[in-house]
């Protein structure tokens, strides 16, 4: 009985034609070897899998054979070439660098770099994972790398080319291999299926390919480990048994039940996931990446970005006509912050619920939704093309309690002036506007059924019911002081204006806005009462708020602390 060998080493590339994936960089090695411009140190980096060390050992053989093909291709024939495929060749050399990185190992390859090739013209010494010697090594390595003998050639592979110190990497041609894509990997394993006589389904391929990330190596392992678990006959529901991969079917289940907001169904299907042992994350995960297949099949620009088989192409395409293009923005926002805040969640499966429940209610928002979305419709603040910049004023909108139902109205504003957003709770708006034309956003309001007062009160009513609430006030001692140094002003159609030294004034009136008004209009009885923060221009009544305007009061009382200050080099911000 034969021994048997593995796919990956069975299949293993020996010339270049062979190599999956790289093209171009064959194309490249292929050309400099015909043209006979050799360089004398390469560096071939890239993903685990993707052929380097292989091109390395191909490159090594092409050089030596003595009877090359037109196409620049190693013949297979001649002594060094058959030496080479039956390892036995002397013209090879391999260190691997994660085991062998000491000073004394480099040290015994620079030994056999001296050394002439016995047949052939080239000795080539491949150093693998060269990242993993160590700085005295590399130290040791460099005179060698940068003139060595004129039949020596250096090919260093590694993983982590960043690692690699800066002075070795200016000594040599540097190559990056990429990794492989889906469709060549496909390809790869329907010709090895078909030359070990196995029955292989694409789709099952393709979730192998996958599975594999862009490593042939570890496509071929996962080839060669289901086709023992299947008997040579590799289905799609084979495969996702044996590696434990969430189906398809559950991400489409998962979406039918978001699309129809069904939070219950759509937590019963992650409960039976869970069940079968699948991880959270790799549910959440899964989903961000079944949203973001979903959204790329829409529009055959990106068409080339959808990686799945064949069989199961239309499918995406249906469903994905159904799927706004505003709700998988949404979706795969919300399973990528579901993925970041998975490890630090201590309640994961709750996490993950959770999501469940906001994706539904992109497609069915619960009541308290709908009413936050009416509330942000009605008032609108429009601002004036031009406002004037002579002070800084803020309106506060404070719609009246309705007593009955309110719809929300349709709004048409005009092209000229522009719609501003509402603040999530309520109804508290920052506008920099000329007063003047504050009558037009009252205006731009639409009309709702409420009980409307508007009982006529004078500013002596006015500076009582605001003194009497300032009075009240017990815990917001600054709230309090502001509202008792600064006296309301009436104006037209019920507005008034209060008149601060600073922004800090103006923002906490602005932020306690909603109680203060609907206070004032309880006790004077007028709904329509609007209030206007401005920032005094002149700022007649300057008062000391930094350390700096501080410390230059102090310094106008008193200008020998200018001497002291200088003396002990103290700080005056």
């Amino acid at each position: 009985m034969d021994n048997y060998i593995v796919s990956a080493r069975k299949y293993r590339p020996s010339t270049f034609r062979d190599v999956v994936g790289q093209k171009a960089l064959t194309t490249t090695l292929k050309n400099a070897i015909q043209s006979q411009k050799l360089a004398h140190a390469y560096l071939f980096c890239g993903p685990r899998g993707v052929g380097k060390t292989s091109c390395a050992r191909i490159f090594a053989k092409t050089i030596n054979c003595m009877n090359p093909k037109a196409d620049g291709e190693a013949c297979n024939e001649c002594e060094s070439c058959r030496a080479f495929n039956e390892q036995r060749s002397l013209n090879i050399h391999e260190l691997d660098a994660a085991s062998n990185n000491s000073v004394d190992d480099i040290r015994s390859l620079i030994d056999q770099v001296r050394i002439p090739p016995a047949i052939g013209k080239y000795k080539v010494f491949i150093i693998d994972e060269v990242h993993m010697l160590s700085s005295a090594a590399f130290n040791a390595f460099l005179k060698t790398l940068e003139e060595p003998p004129h039949h020596a050639i250096f090919i260093l592979a590694t993983t982590e080319k960043h690692k690699v110190l800066p002075t070795i990497l200016s000594r040599c041609q540097t190559y990056d291999f990429a990794r492989i894509t889906v469709a060549d990997t496909v390809e790869h394993l329907e010709y090895v299926a078909q030359r070990e006589g196995i029955q292989a389904e694409p789709e099952a391929l393709n979730v192998i390919a996958q599975k594999a990330d862009g490593g042939m190596r570890d496509a071929l392992s996962i080839f060669d480990q289901v086709a023992s678990y299947t008997n040579g006959n590799i289905t799609y529901q084979a495969v996702i048994e044996n590696l434990n991969i969430l189906d398809y079917e559950y991400y489409f289940q998962l979406t039918e039940t978001i699309l129809a907001g069904n939070i219950r169904a759509a937590l019963l299907l992650l409960n039976e996931i869970l069940n079968k042992g699948f991880d959270g994350q790799n549910v959440i995960t899964g989903l961000a990446s079944h949203f973001r297949d979903l959204l790329v099949c829409k529009d055959e620009a990106t068409l080339v970005l959808f990686e799945v088989g064949a069989s199961i192409r239309e499918r995406y395409r249906d469903m994905a006509k159904r799927c706004p293009d505003a709700f998988l923005y949404k979706a795969i926002e919300l399973a990528n912050t579901c993925d970041l805040n998975y490890r630090a969640s201590r309640n994961k499966r709750l996490l993950v619920e959770l999501t469940l429940i906001q994706l539904c209610q992109l497609t069915h928002p619960t009541e308290e939704v709908k009413k936050k979305a009416q509330i942000e419709t009605i008032n609108p603040v429009q601002q004036p093309a031009n406002a004037a910049p002579a002070a800084t004023t803020v309106t506060t909108h404070i719609p009246a309690q309705p007593t009955q139902h309110i719809a929300p109205p349709q709004i048409s504003a005009p092209q000229t002036q522009k719609r501003t957003s509402r603040p999530p709770i309520g109804t508290s708006l920052k506008n920099i506007a000329n007063p003047k034309t504050q009558n037009q956003a009252t205006n731009a309001q639409p009309a709702i059924t409420r009980t409307d007062l508007r009982t006529p009160f004078s500013e002596q009513e006015l500076t009582e019911s605001w003194t009497n609430y300032a009075n009240a006030i017990d815990k917001k001692v600054y709230l309090k002081n502001i509202m008792l140094n600064n006296m309301p002003k009436l104006q037209d159609n019920f507005y008034f204006d209060v008149t601060v030294h600073n922004p800090g004034m103006q923002e906490e009136l602005i932020n306690n806005a909603i109680p203060i008004l609907e206070n004032l209009r309880q006790r004077l009885k007028n709904n329509h009462i609007q209030m206007r923060v401005r920032i005094s221009e002149t700022n007649e009544k300057h008062l000391a708020y930094t350390s700096s305007e501080k410390y230059e009061h102090l310094l106008n009382i008193n200008p020998v602390l200018a001497k002291l200050t200088k003396e002990f080099d103290l700080r005056t911000d």
